[in-house]
Parts: C-alpha cells; sequence; structure tokens
C-alpha cells in the first residue's frame, strides 16, 4: 500500500519542480515509510510513497516501462497480477520485476483505457504515456483506494492519496464548500461528489481520467457500475455453491503477501466468515485480533474470542477506554475532512494492534452492502411492499398524519417505536431511505444553521444527489435501489475513507475481500428472498456459512462496530460537548446558532435527549477546520 501525488500542467507544459511533488508525498509519508521516489518531465511531476508488500526490493516507484514510453505511480493491489502477467509474456511483453505494478503498465501498453477491465484488485494510480503525452487517473471500481484532485490558478491539475497531499501545495486555495457542510451536517461524512474545500475534487469510484496537455482538462469517465437489473434462476443449493466459490476465490486471492498477513475479528458475521475461509486455506494459524469497549453493553469481543477458539487463530484484543479521546486531534487529522463516524476510533485501534504484528489484514467490509445485512434495508424491502399495493395519494395524508402524531419513543421496545416508519411510508421510497440513512433530518439541520449559511446553501439539500442516485440505479426493485445506493454512496463516503485512512495512519494495508468485484456483481443477481427472508437479512451468506460458524455468530442481532460516545459525552467528554458551542473556531464560520448548539449539549448531559451523533459530528468539525486552517 502506498500514497501518491503528482502534478499536471494541462495547458502548457511548464517544468515541474520536483521539491514541490516531493514535499506533496512527505504529508503521505505515512502512507508508505519503506521507499520514496519522484519523477518529472515537462509538464508533469509524480510522486509516490511505498509500503512494501510484493517483490520487496524489486519494484521501486515511479516505475517506468521497459521501453521508457510510460510511468506509473500506484496504491493498492492487482490480486491478479500473476495472471495477467502470464497473459502478457505470451503476447511478447518482457518484464524486470516480480510485483504487480509493472503489470499494470505492461497492460496499458496493450490496451489503453481498457487495461482497466483486467485488472482485479483494490487500486488508484497515475500512468504517464510520453509518446501521446497524457496522464491517466484511475480509481478501482468500489472506491477502496483514493485521489483528490484540484485544478490550481497555474493551469496545472494537482492529485493525491489525500487531502492533506495538495493542502502542502502552497497555490491550493483553503476555503470551505458551504455544501459541504450541508453534505456532512447530513451524512456524517463528506461523500465523494464534494470535498470540504472549493476546488478539489475526488475522482469517483469506477471512475478515469485521461488528461492531454494543450487540452481542456477532461471529466471524469465511468468505466465499471453494477447493476442490479438481472436475477439468477437457479436452485438455492446451486447459489449456495456458487456463493462460496467466489467467497473462497476472493478471500484466498488477497492471502498472497511478502510480509506478515492476518486479519480483524469483530465476532460478527462478516469478519468470521473471512477468518473461517482463511483457516481452511492456511496451514499456519491465522492471525487474528479484536478491540474491546469498557462499556460491557458494547463489547463484542467475547463473540471473537469464541470464532479465534474454533479456528484456532493466533488471537490478541485490547480495549479501548473513555480517556483514548485524549488523541482526539490526531484521530480528525487523519481525515482532513471533517468525519464522524465514531467507528473511526475503534478500527485505528484494531490497526495499531495489528500493524504490531502484521503488515497486511483483510477485513470484512462490503458484506453488508451487498447481501442486505443493514437493518435499514430490510426495513426497506418491508415498506417497499406496502408502497407496492397503497398508492401515494392514499399514504401520503394517512401515513403522513400519523407519523406527526406518534411519539418519538427511543426508550420504548422496538415495536412501538412506529413514528420512522409512518414517516417513511408517507413518501416515496427513495426519499425515506435517505431519510433512515441521514444523521440529521433536514428540519433540525435548518433550526442548526445561521441565516448567512442558509443563504450560501440556495435551498440546497444533501440529499437530493442520493435520492437522484437511486432513482437512476439500474434495478427492478427497491431494495435493489438501496443495496445500490449503499455501494455507490455509503460505502466509498463512510466504511472505506475510514477503513483506509485509520489502516494508513500506522502503515497497514487493508484488504477487503468482500468486495471483490465479482462476488459483488453475482451478489447484485441474486432474488430478493435469497437476501432478505422476514427480518434476516445475508440469508444466503449466513446460509451457505452454517458449515463453518455457528448459529450463535450467524444469527445473533446485529451490533456493528459501536462506540459508546453517548455515555462518553455525558461523563468524561462532558466538557467538550459543552465547548462546542462556544469554540473560537466554530463561532469564526458563522455556520451555525451558537445558542442553540448550547441547549442540544446540556440536553444531551442531562439526559432529557440523545444527541451524540449531532454533538460529535460538531466536534470533529471543529477540530477539522483548525487542522486545516480554514474558519468558512
Amino acid at each position: 500500500m502506498c500514497g501518491i501525488a503528482g502534478i499536471f500542467h494541462c495547458q502548457t507544459p511548464k517544468p515541474v519542480d520536483p521539491v514541490r511533488v516531493e514535499r506533496m508525498c512527505e504529508a503521505l509519508a505515512h502512507r508508505g515509510p519503506d521507499g520514496s521516489g519522484v519523477w518529472t518531465a515537462p509538464g508533469v511531476g509524480l510522486g509516490h510513497r511505498r509500503l512494501s508488500i510484493i517483490d520487496l526490493a524489486g519494484s521501486p516507484q515511479p516505475m517506468q516501462s521497459g521501453d521508457g514510453g510510460a510511468v506509473i505511480v500506484f496504491n493498492g493491489e492487482i490480486y491478479n497480477f500473476r495472471e495477467l502477467r502470464r497473459e502478457l509474456e505470451a503476447g511478447g511483453a518482457e518484464f524486470r520485476t516480480h510485483g504487480d505494478t509493472e503489470v499494470i503498465l505492461a497492460a496499458w501498453r496493450k490496451w489503453g483505457v481498457d487495461c482497466l477491465e483486467h485488472l482485479h484488485g483494490m487500486f488508484a494510480f497515475a500512468l504517464y504515456d510520453l509518446a501521446d503525452r497524457t496522464l491517466f487517473l484511475a480509481r478501482d471500481r468500489l472506491g477502496v483506494k483514493p485521489i483528490f484532485m484540484a485544478q490550481l490558478s497555474d493551469g496545472s491539475l494537482a492529485f493525491a492519496s489525500e487531502l492533506k497531499g495538495l493542502l502542502a501545495h502552497p497555490m491550493l486555495r483553503r476555503e470551505a464548500d458551504p455544501l459541504a457542510i450541508e453534505d456532512y451536517l447530513t451524512w456524517g461524512y463528506v461523500p465523494d461528489h464534494r470535498s470540504i474545500l472549493k476546488g478539489v475534487e475526488k475522482l469517483p469510484a469506477g471512475h478515469y481520467r485521461l488528461l492531454r496537455h494543450d487540452a481542456s482538462p477532461a471529466a471524469p469517465v465511468k468505466w465499471w457500475d453494477v447493476s442490479f437489473a438481472e436475477r439468477r434462476r437457479s436452485s438455492d443449493a446451486d447459489l449456495g455453491a456458487e456463493l462460496l466459490h467466489h467467497l473462497r476465490e476472493a478471500v484466498t486471492s488477497r492471502m498472497v503477501s511478502d510480509v506478515p498477513l492476518g486479519a480483524f475479528l469483530s465476532g460478527g458475521v462478516d469478519s468470521s466468515s473471512v477468518v473461517a475461509l482463511m483457516a481452511e486455506a492456511s496451514r499456519e494459524p491465522v492471525r487474528t485480533c479484536s478491540i474491546g469497549f469498557d462499556v460491557a453493553s458494547e463489547d463484542e469481543t467475547s463473540y471473537a474470542s469464541e470464532v479465534a477458539r474454533l479456528f484456532a487463530t493466533d488471537h490478541r484484543s485490547r480495549t479501548v477506554a473513555a480517556d483514548d479521546f485524549a488523541e482526539l486531534d490526531r484521530l480528525a487529522s487523519m481525515f482532513d475532512e471533517p468525519f464522524a463516524d465514531a467507528s473511526a476510533l475503534p478500527t485505528w485501534r484494531v490497526c495499531q494492534l495489528a500493524r504490531e504484528h502484521v503488515t497486511v489484514a483483510l477485513s470484512g467490509d462490503g458484506a453488508d452492502e451487498a447481501f442486505a445485512g443493514y437493518r435499514r434495508q430490510i426495513f426497506q424491502s418491508h415498506e417497499e411492499r406496502v408502497r407496492s399495493v397503497l398508492p401515494a395519494a392514499l399514504r401520503g395524508p394517512v401515513f403522513g398524519t400519523l407519523g406527526a402524531l406518534y411519539p418519538k419513543a427511543d426508550w420504548a421496545p422496538r415495536m412501538l417505536r412506529a413514528k420512522a416508519t409512518f414517516q417513511a411510508l408517507s413518501v416515496n421510497g427513495e426519499e425515506a431511505y435517505a431519510a433512515a440513512l441521514a444523521v440529521n433530518r433536514p428540519e433540525l439541520r435548518t433550526l442548526l444553521y445561521s441565516d448567512d449559511l442558509r443563504g450560501k446553501l440556495a435551498g440546497y439539500r444533501a440529499e437530493r444527489p442520493f435520492v437522484d442516485m437511486m432513482r437512476a440505479a439500474p434495478a427492478r426493485s427497491g431494495l435493489d435501489r438501496a443495496q445500490y445506493a449503499d455501494l455507490k454512496f455509503w460505502l466509498p463516503g463512510d466504511i472505506l475513507t475510514k477503513v483506509d485512512r485509520t489502516s494508513m495512519a500506522v502503515s497497514l494495508e487493508a484488504r477487503e475481500p468482500l468486495l471483490d468485484h465479482r462476488l459483488i456483481e453475482f451478489a447484485a443477481t441474486l432474488p430478493e428472498r435469497m437476501r432478505v427472508r422476514g427480518k434476516q437479512g445475508k440469508w444466503l451468506m449466513k446460509q451457505t456459512m452454517r458449515r463453518y460458524l455457528p448459529d450463535s455468530i450467524l444469527f445473533r442481532p446485529k451490533q456493528g462496530f459501536v462506540t459508546p460516545i453517548a455515555q462518553w459525552l455525558r461523563g468524561p467528554l462532558a466538557s467538550e460537548a459543552r465547548g462546542i458551542a462556544t469554540s473560537a473556531m466554530i463561532a469564526r464560520t458563522g455556520w451555525f446558532d451558537g445558542a442553540r448548539i448550547g441547549r442540544i449539549a446540556e440536553d444531551h448531559i442531562a439526559g432529557r435527549a440523545d444527541h451524540s451523533r449531532l454533538l460529535w459530528q460538531l466536534l470533529m468539525l471543529d477540530r477539522s477546520l483548525n487542522g486545516l486552517g480554514i474558519s468558512g
């Protein structure tokens, strides 16, 4: 795993200062502590920081092709590089190294942009072709690896694996985008179609850009998508056998490494499944690690220990306590942009624990999105059945009135918490799913904003791009559209951002076998009954894994990587919660109603309401703005 950075002049090919590229790379040193390099030519400069995983001594970057016609900097892993190498050698290609980087160069020379279709893995790379004088920027199908880009005032395009790489360039403007504040307060992160800074973009997942000198910058081009429009017509047994085949291939392909390798183990279905298949394929005990909490109701380490004993893994665990938030500023700095998924803290801690023993760790991320494992997806599936039989003209008035009158009862048994369901049934499926995923509803956000910020937003609502994505999805049902949006919006913006930044902060390579694109494409064709049955999500996956895992693991209530921030913000972090309203950084932006934030904090601390997610969002926003050095 690595960090990349570079500068490309889109019009006149001006000289690129290698020192400037080097400084951009230095800001990414945590992504690649094992080596660095810079290459420049008229109008272009490429830089690299290397974390050695494959061909430890033989694949330095930037790497030039054997004929000298192309140069690449690459972040990621190509899991089928050995098969590709054999195919390319049969066509006459010659190789000087034993890694995957040179394979990408040869694939480009043979297939051009179509080389992407041949690459199985996670990647973000920049490849410069000297003959065509073109820069090829590409990102993997699901968006595991990131690329940030910014058009600068001197006519150049700068790019880097993280925003901090761009921040090292003196010409980057540090002006916040008010639309990103609305996005962030809605989702808890800044999604891939936006950046916290004006003028900064993220290359979307499954897209590439082909840039030429003496030409206007080309827009990103989509090269991959997942379709839910088709359905498999096979027996349950045949589908289960095919799923197991995909799972085994996905896991074993990601176990290739020239450095120590292990796995994260939470004790949930997904990480336990990965560990089970690793144990099946390995002659040595699998190295596993897990993180627990000092709040008993949130701690899952007993389940992780059960799975570790079952497969005789070399297991280690560690406990996260409230005082770990002494490093709050460091956590915020990993992401540059504000990021409020509180599970980032235990994810970082488990990465730290893993890095003490391995350099590569496999995770269970991706199965919930692909196989419908989230509770919100199950609710969406059931609600869509109601919408299909009741016309909107009836649903709107009836359920809208019930939703308005029914009390909000977070304290009540789940079956009595009907307010959200009534509200969801009163609108269409896309709007309901956006509301289910949003951290804060539009009414609350509007109350929080100052008149100045409301004016800058000019009526923009963060749910609109999400709803539009669902409506345009290649899908047949409401559940399909929900899963499509999770894979294309939530996964790269939240889950993969969290794992990439926290793992790279400690120079650990995280691999996600359950995001193998062939597995994702297979899952998208499953009949709905293979995904959701009754209250059970991930139905086929759970049935398939019964040969490996006990029902106590497969069918226990889903918990997730939960962080007990509500308790912490009422206890050891109460002063932090109170300080948000009077924070100098938040106040200088002029974006919020400080008095209202103060009342929200006191209500939470007193136990009158649970505002922990909002307070955590504002706390992380404050730290991020401070780190970026911007105030509005």
